[in-house]
């Protein structure tokens, strides 16, 4: 018997180490995943959704699904989660309802604004 390391022994423990590397991102990657959307949609119970998330993950995967869905739901009795966006800045005013109406009225129709 030849008990040499060879370089296809070699290649093959590479791409065996790669796999695992690969598949661990992927279970963390997950794991975060329902914590996270949780935490940036301001849900109530996000701390509960992200521990929730880690031990489906630990169970092999029974209670993710269930954390996952939970990340989307609101619960009765409080408002409704809102999602930030990041293209406009938070502490900016709102508009009017009629000033944006009248400015989007004049960019549809193309015509300048003329005063009497």
């Amino acid at each position: 018997m030849d008990s040499s390391f060879g370089a296809l022994d070699a290649f093959a423990f590479v791409v065996f180490a790669v796999l695992i590397f690969v598949a661990v991102i992927i279970v963390v990657s997950l794991g975060k995943l329902p914590g996270q959307l949780a935490h940036k949609w301001e849900h109530p119970q996000a701390g509960a959704i992200n521990a929730m998330s880690w031990i489906g993950i630990a169970t092999g995967g029974l209670l993710w699904p269930i954390a996952f869905i939970w990340a989307f739901t609101t619960p009765s009795g409080t408002k409704s989660p809102t999602i930030n966006d990041d293209r406009q800045p938070r502490s900016a005013a709102k508009p009017d309802a009629a000033a944006i109406s009248g400015s989007a009225l004049r960019q549809v129709s193309g015509e300048k604004e003329t005063r009497s």
